[in-house]
């Protein structure tokens, strides 16, 4: 069937519900330093093992920034290795870590002033870690959009030449309906939900839109 805009796609997932069973935004400790460090350690591995290094990094009191530009790099390394290329994430972690206190004093004042270009000049960050730390760890009303919605969106005959295209089709249709405050938080289930409903609606690299089709 013919999806008309990114609003009605949006509209027929919340009608699945697809985030009961998961925090209200979707990413876990949303709104925290948490979400910077899991956006990086979650590039090409599953989100299963990032959590076991997120807990590794809690109960060793590192889950600041100030404690990680600190750290050890061998100490690091070996706490992250869960989430896989644990040698240039960890490196990266504390040079991020490192160039946030230098540049902007504290995650306070980080979340409320950097912006998409700064982060995209951080090494190991690209467009969706990027957006990612600003939708889920800055509130900030960006669109996320990865493999998962690339995959969904080409089931509906959509094809996009960049990241950036990608992301501005998702956030076209949605952007009018909700007002500054709210935005932050429809973009973020957004993706969330797209994410949960290609789990559950694959087979291979197929996705199944029956469900999304019968809601619309």
């Amino acid at each position: 069937m013919e999806l008309h805009d990114s609003w009605e796609l949006f509209c027929a997932l919340e009608r699945l519900k697809l985030l009961e069973n998961s925090p209200p935004l979707w990413w876990p400790a949303y709104g925290t330093f948490e979400v910077v460090v899991g956006a990086l350690l979650t590039q090409n591995t599953q989100w299963s093992r990032v959590q076991i290094s997120l807990d590794h990094l809690r109960n060793n009191g590192l889950l600041s920034p100030d404690a990680l530009a600190h750290c050890d790099v061998e100490v690091l390394m070996e706490l992250i290795r869960p989430s896989g290329l644990f040698k240039a994430k960890a490196s990266n972690l504390i040079r991020l870590s490192h160039n946030m206190i230098e540049d902007f004093g504290d995650f306070e004042t980080f979340s409320l002033s950097v912006d998409r270009d700064w982060l995209l000049s951080q090494k190991g960050i690209g467009p969706e870690t990027a957006d990612s730390i600003l939708c889920y760890a800055c509130e900030r009303p960006a669109m996320v959009v990865d493999s998962y919605t690339a995959r969904l969106l080409n089931a509906f005959g959509y094809e996009f030449e960049s990241y950036d295209d990608m992301s501005e089709w998702c956030e076209a249709g949605v952007r009018n309906s909700f007002d500054e405050v709210q935005l932050p938080a429809a973009f973020a289930r957004f993706h969330g939900m797209i994410v949960e409903y290609v789990k559950s609606n694959c087979k291979g690299k197929a996705v199944n839109v029956e469900r999304i089709s019968s809601t619309i």
